[in-house]
């Protein structure tokens, strides 16, 4: 218990911001999956402009329309090896498939439109067959009875409804019904797509949607950023200029971490950023089955890896799974060099394919910045703690306590416990519980704190200091 004079009520606030403190030092330390990515992408199927929150392999079915192990989920599966969540956004929208049958007596007309524009809306089909046990009534012998209408998927039945006329159908998650009278029968009925001249399934991709999905990720809460797109001939067929979307992607990113605060990492290919905030992809592995995948499509589960590292990690030789060799693979004054420009390489060392060092793009080096912000072990126990105090402080100091001695006493006792936990889990060390964490008195009058922040790493030789600012 801290000393000091306390009015009631205040030991709940207090034991809430503790606590609050703890648990996210726990959640930092604990080891699993506990990652969020988010990836925008070229999909054949899904909601577009929007982010789809995937968490099991199940929502990769549900909101991307293919099980995850199938090949156009490639980059997906490989985020997934380690994030434990991601948020994919689809950049294009695509066209959507239809179909339109009517009735060979007029009867009634049926239009099946796929849910969302795309290559996929090609798989999707449409049957209809009468219910073979109905019997017309003696009096209506002409009459017409339900009929099973089915929805296949590559001839797999999605979905089945049994109805008469068609304002008796409702829309499933593959497509929409519309039309007038009785549901006409059909045998199975693809959907097809009606494109202009250079027009595709998928649509076209423009830097417009690319910035878009920038600005969009404001909003989101994640960890990495992963940017999975190249300049590599024959492979890049949208619209887009990748080395000017490079250049503002890594702008985002300095942004987000200098102005915004918001302690992020991208994960790119091929591109020297010197910047801590990126980690910049410099090969890519072969998968099992001679699956090859370039530096651009290795970002996918660098990204993953990255996220999903607790700050008591580093991927530093982790094995990357599913991978039988790199691609391409690396001489040893190659991979020297690549390492001194700061590039995220993997390795074989004879009988797995590992990361060759946990590095980000950093290598021009100063007194604010040393070469210890170029491990990426060292800058998520950095990230960590600006993530979290201004999180933590925002929630339940700001507007919740007095900025006087005991306000602030409580800030310190929590901020020193939070810091506790992260030693005692091996992530900082040599905390000075007295002088680490200090709120400057005479600056914090009004509704403003200053505070200075002290912590050492673990892997690390001195102690980095951050300048704390409650406003």
């Amino acid at each position: 218990m801290a000393g000091g004079t306390w009015i009631e009520g205040v030991e709940q606030v207090r034991a809430g911001l503790y606590i609050n403190f703890k648990a996210k030092a726990l959640e930092r330390i604990k080891s699993g999956e506990r990652g969020t990515v988010t990836m925008p992408l070229v999909l054949n199927w899904g909601e577009s402009k929007t982010f789809l929150r995937i968490d099991t392999d199940a929502d990769v079915y549900d909101k991307l329309g293919y099980d995850i192990n199938e090949p156009e989920m490639l980059l997906v599966r490989e985020a997934k090896k380690r994030a434990k969540t991601l948020l994919i956004y689809r950049l294009n929208e695509g066209k959507k498939a239809a179909v339109t049958k009517t009735a060979s007596d007029s009867s009634g007309t049926l239009t099946v439109t796929a849910r969302y524009g795309g290559s996929r809306g090609g798989d999707l089909a449409i049957e209809v067959e009468a219910d073979p046990d109905f019997t017309p009534p003696v009096e209506s012998p002409s009459a017409k009875g339900p009929r099973f209408v089915r929805t296949l998927l590559k001839g797999r039945v999605v979905d089945e409804q049994k109805v008469t006329n068609v304002s008796e159908l409702k829309s499933n998650a593959w497509v929409t019904f519309t039309g007038t009278g009785i549901v006409p029968e059909t045998d199975e009925l693809k959907l097809t797509f009606t494109l202009g001249a250079g027009e595709t399934a998928n649509g076209s991709v423009l830097v417009l949607d690319h910035t878009e999905y920038l600005t969009a990720t404001e909003t989101q809460h994640f960890d990495v950023i992963a940017y999975p797109f190249d300049n590599d001939p024959g492979t890049d067929k949208d619209d887009t200029d990748i080395a000017s979307l490079k250049t503002s992607f890594v702008s985002f990113i300095k942004r987000m971490r200098e102005q915004e605060g918001k302690k992020i990492q991208g994960v790119m290919a091929n591109y020297d950023a010197d910047y801590e905030g990126i980690v910049n992809v410099a090969n890519g592995v072969i998968l099992g089955g001679n699956v090859a995948l370039a530096a651009k499509d290795a970002v996918a589960w660098v990204a993953g890896a990255t996220a999903g590292a607790s700050i008591i990690q580093s991927n530093t030789y982790s094995e990357y799974e599913g991978a039988i060799d790199v691609n391409p693979r690396m001489k040893n004054s190659e991979i020297v060099d690549a390492l001194r420009r700061g590039r995220f390489l993997f390795m074989h060392d004879g009988v797995k394919v590992k990361v060759e060092k946990d590095i980000n793009s950093l290598v021009t080096y100063g007194m604010t910045k040393n070469g210890r912000f170029s491990k990426n072990r060292v800058l998520r126990v950095l990230d960590a703690i600006a993530n979290d105090f201004s999180r933590v402080v925002n929630q339940n100091y700001i507007g919740k306590l007095d900025n006087n001695r005991d306000g602030q006493a409580l800030l310190k006792e929590a901020a020193n416990g939070y810091l506790r936990s992260l030693q005692d889990a091996g992530a900082i060390q040599n905390v000075d519980f007295v002088k680490d964490f200090t709120i400057h008195t005479e600056k914090s009058v009004g509704d403003e704190v200053y505070a200075t922040l002290g912590v050492q790493p673990v892997d690390s030789m001195e102690k980095f200091y951050f300048n704390v600012e409650v406003r």
